[in-house]
Order: C-alpha cells, then sequence, then structure tokens
C-alpha cells in the first residue's frame, strides 16, 4: 500500500500499524476524535449455507429451501476478506453481531450472523483477534458486540458466559470505560483492546455500553448521504460514534429489484457506490467530526488509506 506522506512527519508506510506511526502530535488525541476505519457486518464473509436464515424474521420459514438460503447469503454477504485480512488491511472497529445456532447441541456455542450464522464460532474469532493484538500492542482495536439471536432461552446464562469468555482471553488488554482513550494512555497501560457490548454489563468495568452508530438505512447514495449529514449536523456526541457507509436491502416488496439480479450481488453493488460515498466523507470531515467511519467491503477500492489520511489532513490544517 502507498504510505501516507507529508512534509515534516514521518510517514505511515504500512496500514497494518497505521496507528504507531501517526505524528507525535496526534498520539494524545482522545481516540473519540481520530478518525478510524471499521467494517460493517465483519464476519459475514464466513456465512454458513448450511444454516438456518436466523434474519429478517420473515423469511426463517424458508430455511429449508436450499435455493432461499443462496439468495440470502449472496445478499447478506458485505465483507469479501477474512478478519485478519481486515486487521491486516488497517481496519481497527469491528461490527460483530453473535448469534446462536438453532438446535445446537453445545448449550453455549456461539456464532456470528448477518441473515445466516457463520461457519466459525465466536470464541475461535475472537482468539484470533487476540492473538493479532498480541502481535501489534499499538494498534487499539474496538470489538462492537450486538445482535444477540437466539438468546430468548438461558439469556442470562448465555451473556454472562460470553462475557466471561472475552475477561478471561483479552484480559490485562482490556482498556477500561472509566479513563478516557489515547494512543498514548493505551500504550501506557499496556491495552489496546476496546469491548463495547450491546446488553446491560455496567458491573463489568472492562466491558464498554453501546456505540451509537448512524446509517443511512437506504441503497441510494444520495439518501444515505443526506441521512448521515442530518445526524452528524446535529452535533458531536459523546464517546465513540460510527458514521455508517453502508448500503441497506428494503425491508418490503422492493427487495426483489436486488436480490432477482441473477448476475449481481451485495459485494458488486457496494463495489459500484463505495468511490462516490469516500468523496462525500472527505467533504464531510471539513464540515462536522466523524470518528468510526465503518463500511462494507472495507479491504477494497482504497477505503483504509482514505479513512486514515483524513487524520493527517486534520492535523496539518491546525
Amino acid at each position: 500500500m502507498s504510505a501516507v506522506k507529508g512534509k515534516g512527519r514521518r510517514d505511515v508506510s504500512s496500514y497494518c500499524d497505521w496507528m504507531s506511526q501517526l505524528p507525535p502530535e496526534l498520539h494524545n488525541t482522545r481516540l473519540f476524535d481520530l478518525v478510524i476505519p471499521g467494517s460493517h457486518d465483519s464476519m459475514s464473509y464466513d456465512l454458513d449455507i448450511n444454516s438456518a436464515i436466523v434474519e429478517p424474521d420473515r423469511l426463517k420459514r424458508l430455511s429449508k429451501i436450499y435455493c432461499a438460503r443462496k439468495i440470502v447469503r449472496k445478499w447478506a454477504t458485505t465483507q469479501e476478506e477474512s478478519i485478519t485480512k481486515q486487521l491486516d488491511a488497517g481496519v481497527r472497529y469491528f461490527d460483530l453481531r453473535v448469534a446462536r445456532k438453532p438446535n445446537d447441541t453445545d448449550p453455549t456455542r456461539l456464532f456470528f450472523c448477518h441473515g445466516l450464522c457463520t461457519q466459525t464460532d465466536v470464541e475461535t474469532v475472537l482468539r484470533v483477534i487476540n492473538d493479532w493484538a498480541e502481535r501489534h500492542p499499538k494498534e487499539i482495536l474496538i470489538l462492537a458486540l450486538s445482535g444477540f439471536k437466539g438468546f430468548d432461552k438461558n439469556k442470562e446464562h448465555l451473556h454472562v458466559s460470553l462475557i466471561n469468555f472475552i475477561k478471561t482471553l483479552f484480559g490485562p488488554k482490556l482498556f477500561h470505560k472509566k479513563d478516557i482513550p489515547t494512543l498514548k494512555s493505551c500504550w501506557d497501560q499496556g491495552r489496546n483492546v476496546i469491548v463495547s457490548y450491546d446488553y446491560p454489563a455496567s458491573q463489568h468495568p472492562e466491558i464498554w455500553s453501546r456505540i451509537l452508530y448512524y446509517y443511512g438505512n437506504s441503497m441510494d447514495t444520495t439518501k444515505v448521504e443526506s441521512k448521515l449529514r442530518q445526524e452528524l449536523e446535529k452535533g458531536k456526541p459523546y464517546g465513540f460514534f460510527v458514521c455508517g457507509l453502508n448500503l441497506t436491502l428494503p425491508g418490503d416488496a422492493r427487495i426483489l429489484k436486488y436480490i432477482l439480479r441473477l448476475c449481481d450481488n451485495f459485494p458488486n453493488v457496494i463495489h459500484r457506490s463505495l468511490p462516490r460515498l469516500l468523496q462525500w466523507v472527505k467533504k464531510q470531515t471539513i464540515k462536522t467530526p466523524l470518528n468510526i467511519v465503518a463500511s462494507d467491503v472495507v479491504t477494497h477500492d482504497g477505503f483504509v488509506s482514505t479513512i486514515v489520511k483524513l487524520n493527517i489532513s486534520k492535523h496539518m490544517k491546525r
């Protein structure tokens, strides 16, 4: 990948370790004020064609039909590369939707989901992330866990089990929610993992509450831009917040316009729209503060480099 170049400062020569290469003047900036690349539905590259349909509810009854599952996977796959490749590419925020597979014989085994469940279970993926964090101690990772589909039975037990696994696995890497995270404070404490959890967990100082996520709820890039602009112009919220560039399929019969395209799929749609959305981001960051910017197909179309460079351009204008 090309370096982020600029007069009078060290270049970012590798997006695999871009946080450690930011100018020293940004090391005391709150992470809430940096612009951080993130992936939307980060595990959707791993969807299991043999999984029951877990969302949307109206399609669950079609789970036994292979063609229905195939269409769901085709239009629910928002990422094309593995979690490790996303990390290596420079992605630092991960949108992780958790679910329990119906009729799983293991009472606490969990998976990720987006339409279908993933092939790989939650514990395996989190171990991969933990290993990567060990090798890159200056790169701060933000893991946003939400969804919790299929938690209806033994809900509290499943949440306790998952939170305890997270705390045990990441241990001293977890940055506590009472502190204000900057690159320097994370480095000084040796903590480079932040976990947000969309379920009450206030008794756990290592677990952050849900991160606000703005998105356009449309397949029309003009409408997405307009909706995001409206939200951002209301003022900067306190703490982390996400500006989601992801497109969203309609929740009614209009969805047929997309899913009946035999030679198309969701990643192709994103490849056609993302360059325009990235141009919008570059203009918008001049007008309103941005924090985490999340997208689909994050390893393509210069997404990471565009977002990381916004930190440099903001710094140079000070």
